[in-house]
């Protein structure tokens, strides 16, 4: 039983946690929209995914909105919404600076993981990310190894647990702009398993090829094809895998292949004066080659006495626009911090993004038709698992619900 413990709980955010019977590996695959993996298994490239969806449980769950990478990682590892860990978006306004910064760093964090719970208990865990800009949050007070693909290379004991991690996995460093990235998490995983055996492993992709390729698509299903080969080792190896995404992806293009962008700086700037207000895109990040820092959720601050019934309305007539609520009203439906979200949360339509202006939008790297997230449009993420599942709660399930089903819902484990 791989020398774990069968008696270790613990309890993060108001839930308790059983140690796995044997080893666990939860997968989070970056904009893995359910109809990759459909697609995928029925064009026969997934033929291990295939059979353990027969064998195991197969469900579909709600992801965090903004569904965008950091906060939806921190809920899956936290095992709750952003209203409790603090992490709204990739990008925020700091509220004591007035500055915009990126929300990587782990004061940022307001609750534990997970991850360090079971680290502190003594079990051996490992994180394997394929940016660099999560692993400082997941491995928060995290002892264990803790690693990004992006920066394999500059691995050392002290800092992530193990060093010599491009000859331990046996490839290159990949480009941060390629779905090797990716491919290294899984190969790293594949080894930690052949050699360290963690309890409880968690791997975080990069959806670099989401971004660029539709469902069904032959990149994606070649993609995917080379998770399922990965996730087949992993299960040769004993491993329990469970799979979810941190949000989805849909085309953000019209008919002609051009972008469909609400530009909303521009919009409040001509309402309220130029540079009144102060729009946030929390999708921004080191990386936006592929998306070019466009997404379907946005923040406003709005200048002391601004009329903000006014401002909304203004914004939810504009067309592509989904949704328009006050700070308050997102940070109930949202389930996010208040005090880092702005006055005003627009959402746009499924096929629409949101920009700040025109020419701040640097698009000369995209060589195919925008595709990008961040709404409610992009909510819905697969959740499988590769043994039988039981009582799981009668309630949509959501994607930070996946450690509480692998680890406590498990059938054998009943």
């Amino acid at each position: 039983m791989d020398g774990i413990a069968r008696d270790v709980t613990v309890e993060v955010n108001g839930r308790r946690y059983r140690a796995p019977r044997q080893p666990t590996v939860v997968v989070c695959i970056d904009g893995s929209e359910p109809d990759y993996t459909d697609a995928a298994i029925a064009a026969g490239v997934m033929p291990f995914l295939a059979g353990a969806v027969r064998r195991g449980a197969s469900l579909i769950a709600d992801c965090v909105v903004p569904s965008f990478t950091n906060p939806n990682n921190l809920s899956i590892v936290t095992g709750a919404a952003p209203a409790r860990h603090g992490i709204a978006g990739n990008y925020f306004l700091d509220p004591d600076t007035g500055k915009e910064v990126m929300m990587n760093d782990p004061q940022y964090l307001r609750t534990g993981t997970i991850l360090a719970a079971f680290a502190a208990a003594g079990l051996p865990v490992a994180v394997v990310t394929a940016k660099d800009k999560l692993r400082t949050l997941l491995g928060h007070r995290m002892a264990g190894i803790c690693f990004s693909a992006e920066k394999a290379d500059k691995a050392t004991v002290a800092e992530n647990g193990i060093d010599d991690v491009l000859a331990f996995v046996g490839r290159p460093l990949p480009s941060v702009y390629s779905a090797e990235l990716s491919e290294f998490v899984f190969a790293a995983g594949v080894r930690l398993m052949e050699t360290r055996r963690p309890a409880i492993t968690y791997l975080s992709t990069t959806d670099y090829i989401q971004h660029k390729h539709a469902p069904g698509t032959p990149v994606a299903n070649e993609f995917y094809a080379m998770i399922d080969r990965h996730l087949a080792a992993m299960d040769r190896l004993g491993a329990v895998i469970a799979l979810t995404a941190d949000h989805g992806m849909n085309a953000k293009h019209g008919a002609d292949g051009a972008p469909q962008g609400i530009y909303l700086q521009t919009v409040l700037d001509g309402l309220l004066g130029e540079g009144a207000a102060r729009v946030i895109l929390p999708i921004t990040d080191p990386y936006v080659v592929h998306h070019g820092a466009l997404g379907s959720f946005a923040t406003a601050y709005l200048p002391a006495g601004a009329d903000r019934a006014k401002a909304i309305a203004a914004i939810a007539a504009l067309p592509g626009m989904a949704t328009v609520l006050d700070g308050e009203a997102a940070a109930a439906r949202f389930e996010l911090p208040r005090d880092r979200i702005g006055d005003l949360v627009a959402v746009s339509e499924r096929n629409w993004v949101i920009g700040t202006r025109a020419d701040r939008h640097d698009l000369s790297g995209l060589d195919a038709p925008l595709r990008s997230h961040g709404g409610i449009s992009e909510q819905r993420v697969p959740l499988i698992v590769t043994r039988p599942v039981t009582g799981l709660p009668q309630r949509t399930l959501r994607n930070f619900d996946i450690f509480d089903v692998a680890l406590n819902h498990l059938a054998e484990a009943s």
